[in-house]
């Protein structure tokens, strides 16, 4: 089973990117989920309260700043990749 590329989380809310991979390069998804407790079990859901927008807003921000990184560093090695074979 694949990993995800990365997980940012802030208390019981979290963002999860995958990297996928494609013929024209990787790209990347953002599955945002919140945790709880039902008895003695921890559990996740996708669906938010209104305290919880904010915060997923500030999740989902720092998610766009790292996968925005991640595309210049696949670019960089597309480039140095496309150099060494020619």
């Amino acid at each position: 089973m694949s990993q995800p590329a990365h997980k940012i989380r802030i208390g019981v809310l979290q963002v999860t990117i995958w990297r996928n991979h494609g013929e024209k390069g990787n790209w990347y998804s953002v599955i945002p989920s919140r945790g709880y407790k039902q008895e003695d079990a921890w559990k996740e859901t996708d669906s938010l309260g209104f305290d919880d927008l904010l915060t997923m807003a500030k999740l989902f921000d720092l998610a766009h700043t790292w996968i925005m990184h991640q595309q210049q560093a696949d670019a960089k090695g597309r480039k140095e990749a496309a150099k060494a074979a020619a």
